[in-house]
């Protein structure tokens, strides 16, 4: 598979792509899971596939890092660039999704309790069906981060900003206050779980630390895969609610 270079043979390119298809696939499916509905699985795939393509034209082994790792940067990489390049978010989305959370947040602060799925659709003036349509149409799309919390109505979409990091991130690694900043929200964002439903904290785990995919979410919590979409939209809403009320 290797040249006398530390190269990847470009004359093994069939055998590459079936060995680290399944790699594709799993990132795929991770990556779809947070966004909507309309994004295209087998476009994701495609672009991965180019992504792992150029992973072995630029992969060297003698930089101390095994392909599988590297290939997965570059895959991943890949996919956001293609969804960052379609513009996925529309604003009509984004504002679906802040108004689920201030629902939500409305209805806490009026009951004291967590609201009932049935009591978020009434405070948004839907019927049951309609929130849980709306739950998973805004899927993806309310991804959290701090400049949600400036209160302005910039739209950079949350890919966006994740690739500006990854350009600055050496400046922001020694800036004592982005650590400060970046340690705070850490710290919110845990005790704004620790705040959700049992139900809820149980997918983020299975979710986020297991990285189980929705189907076998699905199957763990007994319900469809539409289900855990709906759960998943709703209660990072309620995350983005909290987490501006203790901003």
């Amino acid at each position: 598979m290797y040249t006398c270079q530390g190269k990847i043979d470009p004359a093994g390119t069939a055998g590459l792509l079936t060995q680290y298809a399944p790699l594709v696939r799993r990132l795929a499916l991770q990556l779809i899971a947070k966004l909507p509905a309309s994004v295209d699985l087998d476009d994701l795939i495609q672009a991965g596939m180019i992504g792992l393509l150029d992973a072995s034209s630029r992969y060297q082994d003698d930089q101390g890092a095994k392909f599988e790792t590297y290939a997965g940067q570059r895959i991943r990489g890949a996919m956001l660039d293609e969804l960052r390049a379609n513009d996925w978010v529309s604003r009509g989305l984004r504002q679906s999704s802040r108004s689920v959370a201030k629902a939500i947040q409305s209805q806490e602060q009026k009951r004291g309790r967590h609201p009932t799925e049935g009591e978020i659709a009434a405070e948004l003036q839907l019927p049951l069906p309609a929130y849980q349509s709306l739950l998973q149409e805004i899927q993806g799309c309310q991804l959290v981060y701090y400049e949600d919390f400036d209160r302005n109505e910039q739209e950079n979409t949350f890919i966006d900003q994740q690739c500006a990091s990854r350009q600055e991130g050496s400046a922001q690694t020694g800036d004592p206050l982005a650590r400060l900043l970046e340690n705070g929200l850490r710290q919110r964002l845990i005790e704004a779980i620790d705040a959700v439903p049992e139900r809820e904290r149980l997918l983020l785990s299975l979710y986020y630390e297991e990285e189980l995919n929705l189907r076998e979410i699905g199957a763990v919590m007994e319900v469809s895969e539409s289900r855990v979409c709906q759960l998943h939209s709703q209660v990072i809403s309620r995350l983005r609610g909290l987490l501006a009320k203790s901003a």
